[in-house]
């Protein structure tokens, strides 16, 4: 029998393997799948702005207050139709650079939440904490908003949210006068219009109000503990935020 000669067979050997390759490159996909694929499905879909099933409820809203290594920052909302229409930063680090900082960064994270509809937003920069603060203060804002909101449709026939300014209550160092947002049966927001000012009130007025304020919140009534060093604010407070919860049926 006539032998192959052993370069014919090595290009035979190589003719195979070449036609084997190429094969396996036709039965290819067109395309690789993309991580989605790979993981079994489509990507989920973002979660809608406002977060959750359950829809925020209209109104004014104050985040609680969330200490920052340079102060404390508190961030205030308002929400129509589902939507924050407005932001704003009632309490914000004070003093020294802070001062410059606060106007350059605030005015920035109020836009940056109305533009994004929820508390995921960029921080500024050069005002690291300042953003890390007002985003906190901002989830708790729209957690609030959420929690006052009607379960299940988005408010459908439930009244809607009331604001109610109470009696000026009269003081031994000034008037105070709060005025509250009722929303689903809660006081979701409170604020002093008045409060005594001058001299060594506005020091007082400025520690106790926002005390008052989260402590109505909370209370749902005008039964409130008053802040210790500012007895007269305190009673003013309280008289003036009873008359409000009976203006709005609380």
């Amino acid at each position: 029998m006539r032998k192959s000669h052993p370069v014919r067979r090595a290009v035979l050997a190589t003719a195979a393997t070449v036609s084997g390759i190429v094969l396996l490159l036709s039965l290819k996909p067109a395309s690789d799948p993309g991580p989605a694929a790979a993981a079994g499905g489509a990507p989920p879909a973002a979660e809608s702005v406002q977060g959750g099933a359950r829809p925020i409820g209209d109104g004014t809203v104050t985040g609680d207050a969330v200490r920052t290594r340079y102060g404390p920052v508190q961030v205030r909302i308002t929400v129509s139709g589902g939507r924050i229409t407005e932001a704003e930063a009632v309490q914000a680090p004070q003093g020294g650079r802070s001062d410059q900082i606060t106007s350059t960064a605030v005015p920035k994270l109020n836009q940056a939440a109305v533009a994004a509809g929820s508390a995921d937003i960029d921080a500024v920069s050069g005002a690291t904490y300042t953003s890390a603060g007002y985003q906190r203060s901002l989830q708790s804002a729209l957690d609030k908003a959420r929690a006052a909101a009607p379960a299940g449709t988005g408010g459908g026939d439930a009244a809607p949210a009331r604001t109610v300014t109470g009696d000026v209550a009269r003081t031994r160092y000034g008037p105070v006068q709060v005025r509250i947002t009722v929303s689903g049966g809660r006081i979701t927001e409170a604020e002093a219009v008045q409060a005594p000012q001058g001299g060594r009130s506005d020091q007082i007025t400025s520690t106790a109000v926002p005390k008052l304020n989260q402590a109505a919140m909370a209370a749902r009534s005008a039964d409130i503990d008053a802040v210790s060093g500012a007895t007269y604010t305190s009673a003013g407070y309280q008289e003036s935020l009873q008359s409000a919860l009976d203006k709005a049926g609380g």
